[in-house]
């Protein structure tokens, strides 16, 4: 496979123009229409290719990208991997593929990087929206009558086509690579690393995010059944009350493909941590203090004129708002005794950019006020970007690898799971 040239992610509307020209391009093969609008009135495109004939038809795939604000690379995959399948229809036999192009458009908006040249870069525009505001998570924080129209638009979707896949196409700032699955796909694990292993892009093996999952191979974990105890780690939310779970009525799966914007090798180490519970006491107790420092700050700010006041003061505050229970999981008596360097680099990384996000979302706000308290939160914001990249080594992937390794996943995903089902 030949990369792509894209040096920058593509905005929403830059989506929906290509994708029109595609459709435009291949009447016979290819279709853009709108799905739903987002509540601040902005259409929700879906991007549909047909199935070519062949045993199987009537089976669909489903594509989610953007359904993270601060994670635009799923869009920009998208479209690679329409026109992969354009070109090589193979993976189209008896079966229909559909691009959800940007889940979140509004938040997308407000989240200003479409090319991002340092960790610094990214964090001062940055901007990722409370957990009941996010269209993937929203069902596992809000009850039936509350949910958005995005998750609405995506859940009557799921309805619609009822894939046998569902793909959310993620992506992590600093770190590694990562696949959870709602299921077991059997030989996932092999394409996953040996495409990783090909771009220079680390297995992520000790996942903050999938901490106690099941995993069949590197870099490959598998979130708990709905019903058991293990729900996941650090987070309010229900990872099985998600909208990738919704798939499940239908027999499908989901699995969920996360790339970084920046490499580490500290976040693929499998040695063993010499000391985890202190480790995560010394995390703790900086996630803590650094906490503290942006709630002071954030105390004297007010919404104002600004346009993005408000909804990123609510992204600050619902941050802050899950630090105090992730600090007492990390010192409490759940603690792992034993883990590998891998995870507790996670962790690390995981903490960073808790506080690291409120203070940069925050720092947006106060500088459109020309608040007194901007400058000395700027300084912090610099220094812990400084810090967190100098302490990963990390190390900027090409927008055009981000997008080959998740295109590669994707289809070796849907490969290994037809292969599971003869």
């Amino acid at each position: 496979m030949t990369l792509l040239r894209d040096t920058r992610y593509p905005t929403p509307h830059e989506l929906a123009l290509t994708a029109r020209a595609l459709a435009d391009e291949h009447p016979a093969d290819a279709r853009l229409r709108q799905a739903g609008t987002s509540r601040a009135g902005q259409p929700l495109w879906v991007l549909s290719l047909a199935p070519t004939g062949g045993r199987g038809s009537g089976r669909n795939v489903l594509v989610v990208a953007g359904a993270h604000a601060n994670e635009p690379v799923g869009g920009a995959t998208a479209l690679a991997l329409a026109r992969r399948l354009l070109h090589d229809p193979a993976h189209r036999a008896g079966c229909g593929w559909h691009f959800l192009l940007c889940a979140d458009p509004d938040g997308a908006d407000l989240h200003l990087t479409p090319r991002p040249y340092s960790l610094l870069d990214y964090h001062r525009s940055f901007y990722r929206p409370p957990g009941p505001e996010q269209p993937e998570w929203a069902p596992s924080l809000l009850p039936p009558d509350r949910l958005p129209p995005e998750t609405l638009a995506l859940t009557a979707l799921i309805d619609e086509l009822r894939p046998v896949l569902q793909v959310s196409l993620h992506a992590t700032d600093l770190g590694g690579s990562w696949v959870q699955l709602t299921r077991d796909i059997p030989g996932l694990a092999e394409p996953f690393g040996k495409s990783a292993a090909e771009l220079r892009i680390p297995v992520e093996n000790g996942a903050s995010d999938a901490a106690g999952w099941p995993s069949p191979g590197p870099g490959i974990f598998v979130i708990p059944e709905p019903g058991s105890e293990a729900a996941g780690a650090f987070h309010p939310e229900d990872t099985r009350l998600s909208t990738w779970y919704h798939a499940h009525r239908y027999a499908g799966t989901t699995a969920i493909v996360e790339v970084p914007m920046w490499a580490s090798d500290l976040v693929g180490d499998p040695a063993p941590h010499p000391d985890p519970r202190g480790a995560l006491r010394m995390l703790a107790g900086r996630l803590t203090t650094d906490a503290a420092l942006v709630a002071r700050v954030r105390e004297a700010a007010e919404p104002g004129p600004h346009r993005a006041a408000a909804p990123l003061l609510r992204a600050v505050d619902w941050t802050l708002s899950l630090i105090p229970r992730i600090a007492v999981e990390w010192t409490g008596a759940g603690a792992p005794s034993e883990a590998t360097a891998a995870y507790i680099a996670s962790i690390d990384a995981f903490g960073r950019r808790l506080s690291l996000r409120a203070a940069a979302m925050l720092l947006r706000v106060l500088r459109a006020q020309g608040h007194p308290a901007a400058p000395g939160l700027d300084r912090l914001v610099t220094g812990w970007c400084e810090e967190f990249s100098a302490r990963f080594g990390a190390r900027w992937v090409p927008v055009a690898t981000q997008v080959e390794h998740q295109s590669r996943t994707v289809l070796a995903t849907y490969e290994r799971l037809v292969a599971a089902e003869r």
